[in-house]
């Protein structure tokens, strides 16, 4: 088997001297594969906020109310690196970062995924020249190629599709849902800097507007209504529910919103999602940190964003949802 696998390239004897792994703790499953791993910690402690566990510098794929996902490259989340005689080793930190009001104490546990050859020459042919036993690489960066393609629709009740009708009544909530394809980028998080409701497909000087979503992020109509974003499933989305506000009624309106994706680790007064909850602003993604969000009836200063790709700044995407109809209960 070693012999046939001189013939093959690197990558491809790598992928068939690895094979995947199960390692399975208390509260965490980890599958480790050639090039990938998936985690999934099982919280059973009632207090614990999932969306606060982090791999690395990366934040959950998915959450719900008792597990936390990552499906991560290795390339990705800060990996550590190590060969050492036939096995290769990647190393990171699953981290708890608790809450100022929260019960359990911050934790961290070691992740690791280790490889064995087939045999030490076979590996050591076909490691790249560069690597050397106990050899740490630096830290992964985490640009990559291929384009980034936002989305903005709207949905049904519960988000499983979209919305089979474009009317709305007066006080009713128009579920919306934007994501944005990673392809071959890092976890990003999407967030929205702005939102306003129009009667025209493409906004114009003299256009009527209704604002929504203002100052990098902050969902004013939240602070007159029942609108409110949803939980986040995925770093790459963002679901709101939008009250049916009482603007060009019987008219079709058009929803212009700007969308951008950041690095997660990367949010600050200018990259944020935050909503006003009981009397009070509160920053989506960890309410800990809604300090964030203090700006909201102020001033939150803009600053220029950080790239996404070589040579590329993360630029706001516009995007158009409608039209939509919203409808007079009494009409």
């Amino acid at each position: 088997m070693c012999s046939a696998m001189m013939a093959f390239s690197w990558q491809g004897a790598l992928l068939l001297i690895l094979a995947a792994v199960v390692a399975v703790y208390a509260d965490m499953q980890l599958e480790c594969w050639p090039d990938s791993v998936r985690l999934t910690w099982a919280e059973s402690r009632s207090q614990a906020d999932t969306s606060l566990f982090r791999l690395g510098n990366c934040l959950p794929t998915s959450v719900t109310a008792t597990e936390a996902v990552f499906t991560v490259y290795f390339s990705d989340c800060n990996f550590r690196t190590m060969v050492t005689g036939d096995k290769l080793m990647y190393t990171n930190d699953l981290t708890y970062m608790s809450s100022t009001d929260s019960h359990i104490d911050p934790f961290t546990h070691s992740v690791f995924c280790t490889y064995e050859s087939c045999c030490t020459v076979c590996f050591i042919l076909f490691r790249p020249k560069d690597w050397s036993p106990l050899l740490y690489e630096p830290v992964f960066h985490t640009y990559s190629q291929g384009a980034l393609v936002f989305s903005m629709v709207l949905m049904n009740g519960n988000f499983s599709g979209p919305a089979k009708s474009t009317s709305f009544l007066l006080g009713s909530l128009i579920p919306i849902i934007a994501t944005v394809e990673e392809k071959g980028h890092h976890p990003l998080l999407l967030l929205i800097e702005e939102c306003v409701a129009s009667t025209t497909p493409e906004l114009q000087p003299e256009s009527n507007l209704y604002p929504i979503i203002t100052n990098k992020g902050c969902f004013v109509d939240s602070k007159l209504s029942r609108s409110k974003f949803e939980p986040r499933q995925k770093t790459s989305e963002i679901r709101l529910s939008l009250q049916a506000f009482k603007f060009a009624l019987g008219e079709k309106v058009f929803i212009h919103c700007k969308l951008v994706a950041y690095d997660p680790i990367n949010i600050d007064a200018t990259k944020k999602t935050c909503h006003y909850v009981n009397h009070g602003w509160e920053l989506l993604d960890n309410p800990a940190y809604s300090d964030l969000c203090h700006c909201c009836d102020t001033s939150c200063k803009s600053r220029r964003m950080r790239s996404i790709a070589p040579g590329m700044l993360g630029k706001v995407q516009k995007t158009v949802v409608g039209p939509l109809v919203i409808n007079d209960v009494n009409s």
